[in-house]
């Protein structure tokens, strides 16, 4: 164990001394800048973009008036095979069933979905001309629920149109769209608020996703009477997709550094780097991951630290989803798409599974000691709101500090020892890397640019925690 430490150890240090340290002039990878209204090649301004949030124990019961609000007169609501018999999907069709709303049921949602189970769902969204459409579940849910809303109301495109580029083409999001309600039974995703769907594109075994602001909910219904009934893993995981949200788009390359500049502002892109509101954002979601994760996972009937994270991740979902990710879920997502054979506790799935939190708090060490050469400071920051004792701490001290902190964070929860726990070994690497490399719309948003050698070495580094 003291050799498998001393590895790791030796291979952050020399990812720590590699690579220019300036932003500007190590994104190898960013496009060459078109003419923009200011004439700058990096980004001068941001924007913020959030759905609407209702908060509030029971507010589910509302839906059905909201929908009547709205004039739909045909609703098609979609959740999973599993919350389809839950107290949460009862209590939606109870309300659109007083409020006299028409509507339909997809239980067919794929926790993970993958390009496949999207397109499933579109199909049966442009059968049933729905007018308004509602999302009763996760991420996956809500996720599917957008894809869903998006392809139906744009019925020629074509499937890759609007995926990220390189993967798709990354077009913008001209058509109109129907209401969306979202209403979230995890405290994790955050997608709730933000414009971005997830799925795995089986093609390449790698996730990939939407991006634009056209596609977030109308308005979100958070409700942490729902969060009671979420397995102690399942908060686990959700609640560290929450910690790393707040910690990437904290630490995530400033709006400013950002290139290309946009030549429009309909191609300014939903992830645009951390900005000042962002900050704000990120820095309380993390203050309530310090102070109620833990009491969350282990006690069901604890509603003060269920209903605050529930918050939290709404909180996390407001910044990342306009100062976007890095590192962490730009290597998560070939963790989870090249899943051998785990399947994590609590899922009750029929297939293998990596749940999405577990696959990016994993290289969480590792990243954050890379990319704290960028921003020492804030590295210290979150390291403090974490627990740390940061009074003595120098600035070089940073990466080694936060990533021992969050080491601690998750031994204390029970988190599975490193990749090789879950599968995965040095063999894997390359795939993995090259699973990674697709992902330019998070990883250039790194405060530190990464080479394919950077990544294998982080994906070492990560194969064992503690």
């Amino acid at each position: 164990m003291a050799a498998a430490r001393a590895r790791v150890v030796h291979l952050l240090r020399l990812l720590q001394r590699a690579a220019c340290q300036c932003p500007s002039h190590s994104h190898t990878y960013s496009q060459a800048p078109g003419p923009s209204p200011s004439g700058k090649t990096t980004d001068y301004a941001f924007e913020m973009a959030v759905s609407t949030i209702r908060y509030g124990a029971g507010v589910t019961k509302e839906v059905g008036m909201d929908l009547q609000n709205m004039g739909a007169k045909n609703v098609c609501l979609m959740t999973d095979k599993n919350l389809s018999h839950l107290p949460p999907v009862q209590t939606v069709m109870d309300s659109l069933v007083k409020n006299g709303i028409n509507f339909k049921v997809y239980d067919h949602v794929r926790v993970e979905p993958t390009d496949t189970s999207f397109m499933e769902a579109i199909e049966f969204a442009k059968k049933g001309a729905f007018d308004a459409f509602l999302a009763v579940g996760g991420g996956s849910t809500i996720d599917t629920c957008k894809a869903a809303n998006l392809y139906s109301s744009s019925p020629d495109s074509d499937f890759l149109d609007y995926v990220n580029a390189p993967i798709g083409k990354g077009k913008p999001v001209t058509v109109p769209l129907k209401p969306l309600i979202a209403v979230p039974t995890t405290s994790g995703t955050g997608s709730e608020t933000t414009g971005v769907a997830i799925f795995d594109y089986e093609h390449l075994k790698v996730k990939t996703g939407i991006a634009s602001r056209a596609i977030k909910p109308t308005l979100g219904l958070i409700d942490p009477l729902h969060t009671l009934h979420m397995p102690g893993r399942v908060v686990a995981n959700s609640g560290f997709d929450v910690l790393c949200h707040a910690l990437e788009s904290y630490t995530a390359l400033p709006y400013h550094m950002r290139s290309p500049c946009p030549s429009s502002p309909i191609t300014r892109p939903a992830y645009q780097g951390s900005n000042p509101i962002s900050d704000i954002w990120a820095v309380h979601a993390l203050r309530i991951v310090a102070k109620y994760l833990k009491r969350a996972v282990r006690n069901p009937d604890d509603l003060e630290a269920r209903s605050n994270m529930h918050l939290a991740s709404a909180f996390a979902g407001i910044g990342f989803g306009n100062a976007g990710v890095h590192l962490c879920h730009g290597m998560s997502y070939p963790i989870s798409g090249l899943v051998k054979t785990y399947k994590a506790k609590d899922y009750d799935m029929d297939h293998p599974l990596v749940p999405h939190g577990l696959s990016v708090v994993l290289t969480s060490p590792a990243v954050f000691t890379f990319t704290s050469q960028m921003f020492p400071e804030r590295h210290l920051e979150v390291a403090e709101i974490l627990g740390a004792d940061t009074r003595t701490a120098r600035r070089p001290d940073a990466g080694p500090v936060l990533a021992d902190t969050l080491r601690k964070f998750l031994f204390d929860l029970d988190v599975d020892d490193g990749l090789a726990a879950i599968g995965y070994s040095k063999a894997d690497i390359p795939e993995l890397v090259k699973g990674t490399l697709p992902q330019e719309r998070v990883t250039k948003l790194a405060p530190r640019p990464q080479s394919e050698e950077d990544l294998s070495a982080l994906f070492e580094a990560s194969m064992k925690l503690y």
